[in-house]
């Protein structure tokens, strides 16, 4: 992955991502994996050698330049490279072309405008939108991405934003699915590792089990598809209602 060289305070490292930070009178660098630091932010990513090339801070990344002991502990308190490695990450700028800063920003617009078809309904549908409704909404209100935010963090703001355009709740799903014989209990665990999801009654009748349950509408599509591939089996999925969600963001 690096490779040292003469003399013994440069590193050199190919095909990364530099993210940057200037503290106590002095520039200091990470190398990062490219697409990762993003990931980092947004807690995507928890593996932190996923993220990084080295646990080694530099002055100057490009010429291999390792950052002094001293001037660690001066700027920042401790000499620790690894948790510097972690502060510079969440703190610091990321180094990126225009060409790489436009394509992080449509994806993190895509990561938004999924983040609130997962979590919202139309209410006078009781379905989720696509995705693609949602990025048209946000392109309609002239929203502007932030890109030291993280997709969650905006989703919030989005849907704040959306509900004077389109018909928008924050809300989860009640389903009822109906299933039978083998199918039954591999519905039931599948349903029930959804993240979230809350059973409210499970009934057995025979060979036939009916759950019904909550759930984010992120998830309906995944659900339907389950139950329509099984239809033949006497699988049946209904929409029950939906429970509107306060927009805090311990619901996201």
């Amino acid at each position: 992955m690096s490779k040292i060289f003469t003399p013994t305070n440069q590193i050199r490292l190919t095909n990364i991502a530099v993210v940057r930070i200037k503290k106590g009178g002095k520039r200091f660098e990470i190398a990062c994996y490219r697409n990762k630091v993003v990931s980092w932010r947004n807690q995507v990513e928890k593996d932190i050698d996923e993220v990084l090339q080295s646990h080694t801070v530099f002055m100057n990344v490009s010429k291999g330049q390792v950052a002094k002991k001293e001037d660690l502990i001066k700027a920042f308190g401790k000499d620790d490279q690894t948790e510097i490695c972690k502060e510079i990450l969440m703190k610091g700028e990321l180094q990126v072309s225009d060409k790489e800063r436009q394509s992080q920003n449509d994806q993190l617009f895509k990561d938004i405008a999924t983040t609130v078809a997962e979590k919202c309904l139309n209410p006078e549908l009781k379905r989720p939108y696509p995705v693609t409704i949602i990025e048209k909404a946000m392109k309609d209100a002239h929203y502007s991405i932030k890109p030291n935010q993280s997709a969650k963090q905006q989703a919030l703001q989005v849907i704040k934003l959306l509900k004077e355009q389109i018909p928008l709740e924050r809300a989860k799903m009640r389903l009822k699915v109906i299933s039978k014989g083998k199918i039954a209990k591999k519905f039931k665990d599948k349903i029930s590792k959804f993240e979230s999801v809350e059973i409210e009654k499970e009934d057995r009748d025979e060979d036939q089990l009916t759950l019904i349950f909550v759930i984010d509408p992120g998830y309906f599509k995944e659900i339907d598809q389950m139950v329509q591939a099984e239809i033949k089996n006497g699988s049946y999925l209904e929409v029950l209602s939906y429970k509107e969600m306060a927009s805090g963001l311990e619901y996201m």
